[in-house]
């Protein structure tokens, strides 16, 4: 016969298995064994020096750590709020000063836009008030030159009149006019 695998084959008295495909049932009936009471107190002294162990590592060793790393933490916090303030404050400043600035700029660049058209509109006033009196005055001049041009013109004309009227009168009637009918003719036409 085969030696039993001391791995797959429990021990004899144990409650699963007492040979090859065959059920053991319990020989006796155990409680759950953190229950049993002939065991209580033993896991109570275990349980006590378990606590203990472990509350006093956590109260030497974890929580001073632990309370290191908050406080450490708190503190930097605390500072980088108090350094994102204080920048806060300076950008705020800073921007403040700078539209500040720019509307310094603009009332200046208004100023001189200003300025400048009033420089520009002055001088072109000058220059229309100036150029207008030089027409003003080649206008008379040329009113003046006219006139005199028209004067001697019409001079020419009851000339040229006087000495056509005679012609034909006397290539009509065949003697010339006294020149004094000339004259009264021509001044009853141009009245």
């Amino acid at each position: 016969m085969a030696q039993p695998n001391p791995l797959t084959t429990p021990p004899p008295g144990t409650d699963t298995y007492a040979g090859k495909g065959e059920i053991l049932h319990p020989a006796e009936k155990h409680a759950f064994p953190p229950f049993e009471t002939h065991t209580f107190l033993a896991q109570i002294v275990w349980l006590a020096l378990a606590f203990g162990l472990l509350y006093y590592l956590m109260s030497k060793i974890a929580l001073p750590r632990i309370q290191g790393i908050l406080h450490d933490r708190a503190t930097r916090l605390s500072a980088d709020l108090d350094e994102a303030q204080r920048m806060k404050s300076e950008a705020d400043a800073a921007g403040a000063a700078y539209e500040k600035s720019l509307a310094d700029a603009q009332g200046k660049a208004r100023e001189i836009a200003q300025e400048t058209r009033n420089a520009l509109s002055a001088e072109a006033e000058t220059k229309r008030k100036t150029l207008e009196a030089e027409l003003n005055q080649r206008l008379a001049a040329s009113e003046t030159t006219i006139r005199g041009r028209t004067e001697q013109a019409m001079g020419n004309v009851r000339t040229i009149a006087g000495e056509t009227a005679t012609a034909i009168v006397e290539r009509l009637t065949g003697q010339a006019p006294d020149q004094a009918s000339v004259e009264r003719a021509l001044n009853a036409t141009a009245h």
